[in-house]
């Protein structure tokens, strides 16, 4: 998964990180794997993963 903040911040806020893990859990039984989710801004990308929030 990847979205964009229009702020510019890349820093996965507290609601990224809780969508994150819902997607997660509602993909797992349709077999589908998220992989990561990264959030890109004018000032770089964040990896949800690579923090250790998924």
């Amino acid at each position: 998964m990847i979205h964009n903040h229009p702020s510019g911040d890349p820093e996965p806020s507290r609601q990224d990180v809780a969508l994150t893990r819902e997607l997660i859990a509602a993909a797992k039984p349709l077999g589908i794997t998220i992989h990561d989710h990264i959030v890109v801004g004018a000032q770089g990308q964040t990896s949800l993963r690579s923090r250790g929030l998924i």
